[in-house]
């Protein structure tokens, strides 16, 4: 007996003779597919905190522990071989798990053609094309022992009515939202070739858009409901030889700072030539190198307030205690079937802003928002920033927003600035452009705002100046009502007529 590292469970050495029988373990699946297909996939991430490929195809093919969700995530860079490695799985599920119903949605019809496109060639080799059941067609793969694959247009029509045991989905920041919920609800369990194979959706995709889908999903993994497999280009480069040097004295390699002599070392190489990888980060900015190749955070290429970094201004713990001079301040965004957001926030004698609770909620009045804020444990704010809207009287009631607030004993504060005069005064508390350390802070228990700040975007039309309002809007808005206020002086004037 052995411990196999992979798996964590002691499991007999692997039968690698050819008998029809399914590999049971992984490393009866790795000579599985060197002795069918000729592949092999490198085994060992090229940084911890990171996953091979190969883990992603034990999860596929061999099956999760019990005690792990079957739902994946498979956050790869550009390149990194999800693609071709989501149709691998699919073929080795076809072949050994008779009867199982898959299907392939792809964020665009042309994106799943390509997994379809290496199903075709992986089922010209020998062992898969002898198990096929007539020819391969545009959107269909269809297995003698029943099993079938097919393509799925992005269209709720599409995907509505289907009941399959695997869902697998590929480059998923480009579904269409309403798409992907439908998608929940396609899979169903089934008991295929004697064994009962536990329904799952697979994603697959770089992570384009801040706070888009694979966030989400990421965020998913963190809480157990889905798991995450995450690998860069370091961890699939080719074999490098003689040619680079890693680092000084003798040499310095461009590629030393993500691979730090992985591809020397790894016992299984990647399909990434070197020096293709030297020239692409030669090409590139560093935050699109980060997002596409390293997958380290997603692109900040559209968001709207890019110094906003989780790492650097999300606070734990009530650093703003024990120092003289606070004053309490609060912001406010209204909103009744779209959420009503306040803020709660401590300004220190330093000038800094701590911005310490939120309510986030839908469906209620006006009324009740305030009565929250009068009754809540933090002090009672000096003022209270709103949106210049609120001044107007409603058709309704004929009384304005300000009104109802003040009736509450709160003070109001109001301020006209268009929208991006607001958020550069936001920005520039984030990050200065005369340098030095952030002048705001969130706490951590206002989740809705931090991922508000990380998600407010704007669209990918380069001509549009206008946020998206996709719901991030509401708690950065929120924020910028308290910031103008604070931060933007009152004037005042006399005109002569």
């Amino acid at each position: 007996m052995r411990v196999d590292q992979k798996r964590g469970g002691k499991v007999a050495e692997p039968n690698t003779r050819d008998d029809g029988a399914p590999p049971e373990s992984p490393d009866a699946l790795h000579q599985w597919l060197r002795t069918h297909l000729d592949i092999e996939v490198p085994r060992e991430p090229a940084a911890e905190g990171r996953a091979a490929p190969f883990d992603y195809l034990c999860h596929a093919v061999l099956g999760p522990p019990p005690d792990q969700p079957p739902d994946c995530v498979v956050w790869a860079g550009r390149g990194g071989g999800k693609t071709f490695l989501g149709a691998v799985a699919t073929a080795l599920e076809l072949l050994f798990k008779p009867g199982i119903a898959i299907r392939i949605l792809g964020g665009s019809m042309e994106q799943s053609a390509r997994m379809h496109e290496h199903l075709r060639r992986l089922f010209e080799r020998p062992r898969l094309a002898d198990a096929l059941d007539g020819r391969i067609t545009e959107r269909r793969v269809r297995l003698r022992g029943g099993s079938a694959v097919e393509l799925l247009a992005q269209s709720q029509t599409s995907v509505r009515g289907t009941r399959v045991q695997r869902l697998r989905c590929d480059e998923v920041e480009l579904f269409d939202p309403d798409v992907w919920e439908a998608a929940q609800l396609v899979t169903r369990s089934k008991v295929c070739g004697g064994v009962r194979v536990r329904a799952g959706i697979e994603c697959l995709s770089t992570a384009h858009v801040p706070g888009g889908l694979m966030s989400r999903l990421v965020q998913e993994c963190a809480s157990g409901r889905r798991r995450l497999f995450r690998w860069a280009l370091p961890d699939v480069l080719e074999r490098c030889g003689t040619e680079h040097v890693c680092r000084p004295p003798g040499g310095d390699c461009p590629l030393y700072p993500e691979c730090r002599g992985h591809a020397k070392r790894s016992p299984i190489p990647g399909h990434v030539a070197v020096d293709d990888a030297i020239r692409m980060k030669g090409r590139v900015s560093a935050a699109t190198w980060s997002a596409e190749m390293l997958c380290e955070r997603p692109t900040r290429r559209d968001a709207v307030l890019p110094e906003f970094d989780a790492a650097a201004h999300v606070v734990d713990g009530s650093p703003w205690q024990g120092e003289g001079g606070l004053t309490w301040l609060g912001g406010m965004d209204f909103g009744f079937r779209a959420p009503a957001v306040v803020l709660w926030a401590v300004l220190d004698e330093g000038g800094v802003l701590w911005v310490v609770d939120e309510r986030h909620v839908a469906g209620a009045v006006l009324a009740e928002h305030a009565a929250a804020i009068v009754a809540s444990p933090w002090p009672a704010p000096a003022w209270l920033g709103i949106d210049p809207a609120g001044l107007a009287a409603s058709d309704h009631s004929g009384e304005s927003s300000a009104a109802v607030l003040r009736r509450a004993g709160l003070t109001i504060r109001t301020r006209a600035m268009r929208v991006h005069a607001g958020l550069d005064l936001v920005r520039a508390r984030l990050r200065s452009a005369a340098g030095g350390p952030p002048r705001l802070f969130i706490h951590r228990r206002c989740m809705k705002l931090v991922e508000s700040l990380e998600r407010y975007r704007y669209p990918p039309n380069p001509e549009s100046l206008e946020p998206v309002k996709d719901g991030a809007d509401h708690a950065v808005d929120a924020l910028r009502y308290l910031v103008t206020n604070l931060d933007s002086p009152y004037r005042i004037g006399v005109r002569a007529y």
